[in-house]
């Protein structure tokens, strides 16, 4: 249904979780602690401003441990790292801070958890996710990938009766459904893991998007294009109805001709994203007309996660190079 006047629906919640607030503030508090460079292994979370924010204070990010420089301190990223990198670090006598979000490190744990009882792991995510990376090396030998209900036609376990599913967090809820569904009906005394995998954070934007979707001719989701749980909005927006949808990491890059026609749109952001950029997205479309703004939300978030121990007490000591804060 669309109205005509033009007007903004903004979701709530939206942009950064707990995990991704830890996260940004373990690299700020490293270089207010012990000075500049930090080294950060991967993006400490999948955005653009916010890599190159933290960049411009002193942060360093490097694709592999190897590249940080002996006796230098590294930082693993939200989204976990599998357990060979922690030896990696150890060899190359660096000091660590783990800025694992406590929501992967719960996945990390239950799979090691079902691995000790010799489980075939089937881990729902999308082949080359860091995530997905970090969870399969906990246990590489149980662990096998499904990749979408697509995938599980291809899926062979050892034993049918023990079989476990668990999931990147940051999916489609629908779609991992979906592929549970699929699994289920191949193993049907597939187990499911103890609790939810797919965060809090990740399943309150979907539910706002598909609140303000079948409103929405347009829907603007900003992001950035490496960030799994972003673009798994505008994969929600255009299955809850809107016309149309598009992923930007800035005002700039949205393009006037998306709004021909369109009377309402649709803001919202994806968990690594601050709001400063949604307020560019907000501005922009104010300028052009759109100045009604009506909040759709469709719950509260109250979730704190603590920093790491070496960057939260009252007296901190430098981390010990190659163990763990």
């Amino acid at each position: 249904m669309t109205t005509d006047r033009r007007r903004v629906l903004l979701a709530a919640p939206r942009g950064v979780c707990a995990g991704v607030d830890r996260a940004i503030k373990t690299v700020e508090k490293a270089l207010e602690q012990y000075g500049a460079p930090v080294y950060v292994r991967h993006e400490i979370v999948h955005n653009k401003y916010v890599v190159k924010t933290l960049e411009k204070k002193g942060a360093i990010f490097v694709d592999e441990t190897f590249e940080v420089p002996e006796g230098n301190i590294v930082i693993f990223s939200a989204h976990g790292v599998a357990p060979v990198v922690h030896d990696e670090a150890k060899r190359g006598k660096l000091a660590t801070i783990d800025a694992t979000c406590p929501l992967v490190t719960k996945v990390h744990k239950e799979a090691v958890r079902y691995a000790r009882e010799d489980y075939d792991i089937l881990l729902i995510g999308h082949e080359g996710h860091e995530e997905v990376i970090g969870t399969s090396g906990e246990a590489p030998d149980h662990i096998q990938l499904v990749d979408g209900p697509d995938d599980v036609g291809h899926v062979e376990v050892r034993d049918p009766e023990k079989v476990v599913w668990l999931s990147q967090t940051t999916l489609s809820v629908d779609e991992t459904m979906e592929t549970v569904g699929a699994l289920k009906s191949k193993f049907p005394n597939l187990l499911s893991p103890p609790s939810d995998d797919i965060c809090y954070a990740t399943q309150n934007r979907q539910t706002a998007v598909k609140q303000m979707g079948a409103e929405a001719d347009l829907v603007i989701v900003v992001g950035s294009k490496n960030s799994s749980n972003s673009v798994r909005l505008v994969e929600v927006a255009l299955g809850a109805g809107a016309k149309d949808a598009h992923l930007v990491d800035y005002a700039e890059e949205i393009d006037e001709t998306w709004l021909e026609g369109v009377n309402t749109v649709g803001v919202t952001s994806g968990a690594s994203v601050p709001e400063i950029l949604v307020e560019g997205v907000l501005e922009w479309l104010a300028a052009r007309g759109y100045e009604d703004v009506e909040v759709v939300r469709s719950a509260e978030e109250h979730q704190r996660f603590a920093l790491p121990h070496s960057l939260s007490s009252p007296h901190p000591k430098p981390p010990r190079p190659g163990g763990a804060p």
